[in-house]
């Protein structure tokens, strides 16, 4: 399954103007990166992959969309999908994305 085009779309409208900000294909789909470190990525799998803060994945796996990211059979910290249904309004995108964008920028640059 190829990501879904119209939700990059919408993540790109969200950080364009984010300093460090590239995209890069990654896990079946589009990553947006913050200084090299992956905050969001449109799924190949269906809505997001999403990189947290390690401490607040529990507490965001709360949210009836968010589950955890496998890789492997093996669940990763820090990491989390959130299904279509999560994202279908502007606030609940923006939500996502800022949580991604905000973990991505308290982490040292990648060169």
């Amino acid at each position: 399954m190829a990501y879904d085009e119209d939700l990059a779309e919408r993540i790109r409208r969200l950080v364009g103007t984010e300093e460090g900000l590239t995209e890069m294909r990654m896990f079946g789909g589009l990553a947006f990166l913050i200084n090299g470190n992956m905050a969001v990525a449109a799924s190949g799998q269906g809505g997001i992959l999403l990189r947290v803060d390690p401490a607040r994945t529990g507490a965001l796996l709360a949210d009836a969309h968010a589950q955890p990211f496998e890789m492997r059979g093996r669940s990763m910290n820090g990491w989390l999908r959130v299904d279509p249904a999560g994202l279908a309004t502007a606030r609940q995108l923006k939500r996502w994305v800022g949580l991604g964008v905000g973990y991505a920028r308290s982490l040292p640059p990648k060169r």
